[in-house]
């Protein structure tokens, strides 16, 4: 189309006339001296050491204080059973003992990142005062899948099938707890020290309604949390019928069992061991997937038992049974 004589702008102007927003603030300018002077006072804000470690600890305590651990005497056995940490914060000015002594030694030892701020700080991330001046950061806990324990445990069954001792084979078999909705850490602690006690190859947890490897729970296990793996699952009973499949038998432990723990016939078998918590037991599905339902025989005086505790007769009885099996 030809182009004919234009009048007026024709539109031509308009981004010139476009209006571009409310005029920034003179600190937001970089060639106002303004922009220079925020700029300082941020360097200055920066450098301040009571608001680095003020930022340090808001960091510090973003976190669950589930993986905290503090407390003088707390900190000094988590430390001395090798509970894996990252951070270690010390109140500055703090009236120093034997104990917290020896737990600057044990941090330096291994080369724990050991930090220093105020008493507001430390209550910052304690979320609390009781902390006795020291604080310990705790790693998570890396878990193990379903598959590398079986694994693990068979491949050791079958490196000592070619031993010439009948003890050792049968002592070989592979051989797990289970825990059905326990949520005291402090109890799952317990179980995995008795666990790594009689010879388990590991501990199995659900995701859900379950407590976590955290530091209570290293705490109380001594230690053994380091040697003895543990794996969660996302469904207990589907875990459950996955070893079967592997042949495994399974053990159910409840007030009401069929049998006495320790006479089911499938101790010198691969077996699992299923613990449930101490009010409700053993949920419905998992008690019908497993292939015996065994008792302790305790008094009338006392209802039940402490999980930690059945876990360590139950595993007691294990093997003892394979010891006279062996024999």
């Amino acid at each position: 189309m030809k182009k004919g004589p234009t009048k007026g702008s024709g539109g031509k102007h308009r981004n010139a006339l476009r209006g571009k927003g409310p005029t920034p603030k003179a600190e937001d300018r970089v060639y106002h001296k303004a922009y220079a002077a925020k700029k300082a006072a941020d360097r200055r804000k920066m450098a301040d050491p009571r608001l680095a470690a003020r930022r340090r600890a808001d960091k510090f305590a973003s976190g669950d204080t589930a993986d905290l651990v503090f407390g003088r005497n707390s900190v000094l056995e988590a430390l001395r059973v090798g509970v894996p940490s990252s951070a270690l914060y010390i109140l500055s000015r703090i009236e120093h003992d034997d104990r917290t002594r020896e737990i600057v030694k044990i941090a330096g030892l291994n080369g724990l990142h050991m930090l220093e701020a105020d008493r507001l700080e430390m209550d910052r991330i304690a979320k609390s005062g009781n902390h006795q001046g020291v604080i310990l950061k705790v790693q998570p806990y890396q878990y193990s899948s379903l598959a590398e324990l079986a694994d693990r445990a068979e491949k050791k069954a079958r490196a000592m099938e070619a031993a010439n001792s009948e003890a050792a084979r049968i002592a070989a078999r592979p051989l797990f707890i289970a825990l059905d909705g326990v949520t005291d850490p402090q109890n799952l602690g317990a179980v995995i020290r008795s666990a790594a006690a009689f010879g388990a190859n590991g501990v199995i947890l659900p995701e859900r309604r379950s407590a976590s490897v955290t530091a209570a729970a290293w705490k109380v296990s001594a230690g053994a949390a380091a040697h003895l793996p543990v794996c969660r699952v996302v469904n207990l009973t589907k875990a459950i019928e996955s070893l079967k499949e592997r042949g495994y038998y399974t053990v159910g432990l409840d007030g009401g069992g069929d049998t006495i723990v320790g006479e089911t016939g499938f101790e010198t078998d691969p077996l699992v061991v299923v613990l449930g918590s101490e009010g409700k037991g053993l949920s419905r599905l998992v008690r019908e997937a497993c292939d015996a339902i065994a008792g302790i025989p305790i008094s009338n005086q006392v209802e039940s038992l402490n999980a930690s505790v059945a876990a360590g007769i139950s595993l007691y009885a294990v093997a003892a049974v394979r010891r006279k099996a062996a024999s």
